[in-house]
């Protein structure tokens, strides 16, 4: 039974923002396949991006089974097959995902990607980073929107619940693949899934709510500092073949913490516009750099940060920025 652009109550403005030609990150998963049915039959010209991680015996057999279903659906397939990773699993697919789904953009020359993350998995990822110790920035969640290199990456389901997703399946009479790796609790994601959430849900308080209440007061908090933030001037400059951005010392050295962490990100936000972001370890760095007198640059992985003068400054260096 088609059912109209009414059923998942997605504000206009979430549909209006889509283009006409988008390709969707297909797993195969109850998100990415309600997602990708549902921007078919609204007449979205969809493509589906199905990346093979390699993780189970059984994936290469998924992807012909999606490659027929997608066929079934008159929509276009690719496919691509990640080696396995070694050590953390979770931030190296991540990056290889990310890497493979450039690749297909130029590929197709399509560069809208729409993502079925949803309701549950943006309040696991609040959790998840303020476990790793993220500020309020980290905090406030994925984007629905956002550039990453010369990808556009669209969020539209981010307001759904899983249960009406499910329920949109059931009703279309569409089945979905369950991917083995989501029980793996070596995760950081599914052991907050599988364990700590349900832990939380038994003592009667909604896991989901309550860190999307931390996510809104994130967001808040970070347009407070964004106006603070605002008012200073940051210059783009380039000094014998090197690229960088500038500040004024002092002025960054007088605003409190937070501001400084939020005028650091804005600075790499200019160099590097693909989404790369400092870590908890730069800072720990940067603040040792700092109170032991600021002298000489401290490294940023893929840049490093100096002070020349009256000036504090970021430079390129020609490796990639690991957050």
């Amino acid at each position: 039974m088609k059912r109209g652009a009414d059923f998942f109550n997605l504000p206009k403005q979430t549909l209006k923002i889509l283009p006409q030609r988008l390709a969707v990150a297909w797993s195969g998963g109850a998100d990415s396949t309600a997602l990708l049915h549902y921007l078919k039959i609204e007449g979205y010209d969809v493509s589906a991006w199905h990346i093979d991680h390699g993780w189970s015996g059984s994936s290469a057999k998924q992807a012909v089974l999606l490659a027929q279903r997608a066929e079934a659906w008159g929509i276009p397939f690719y496919c691509k097959t990640l080696r396995k990773p070694k050590q953390n699993i979770e931030a190296e697919s991540r990056q290889l995902r990310y890497a493979a789904f450039t690749d297909m953009a130029e590929e197709t020359q399509c560069f809208h990607l729409t993502i079925g993350h949803h309701r549950e998995d943006q309040a696991e990822t609040v959790c998840m980073r303020l476990l790793q110790g993220a500020g309020v920035a980290g905090c406030q969640g994925m984007q629905g929107v956002r550039k990453q290199g010369d990808l556009f990456l669209y969020r539209s389901f981010l307001d759904v619940e899983k249960v009406k997703i499910k329920q949109y399946l059931h009703e279309q009479n569409i089945d979905w693949i369950e991917d083995p790796s989501n029980q793996d609790v070596r995760i950081w994601r599914n052991k907050i899934r599988h364990q700590l959430f349900p832990m939380i849900q038994n003592h009667d308080v909604d896991p989901t709510a309550l860190f999307l209440r931390y996510q809104q007061q994130a967001i808040r908090v970070q347009e407070g500092i964004r106006g603070l933030a605002e008012k200073y001037v940051i210059d783009v400059i380039e000094e014998q073949g090197r690229q960088g951005c500038s500040m004024d010392w002092q002025e960054w050295l007088m605003q409190t913490p937070s501001v400084r962490v939020y005028l650091l990100q804005k600075m790499i936000g200019i160099l590097f516009t693909d989404g790369k972001v400092l870590g908890r370890r730069h800072f720990k760095a940067i603040e040792q750099w700092q109170q032991h007198g600021a002298n000489g640059w401290v490294s940023l992985s893929g840049c490093y940060l100096e002070r020349q003068g009256e000036n504090l400054k970021i430079f390129k260096r020609n490796q990639k920025l690991s957050a």
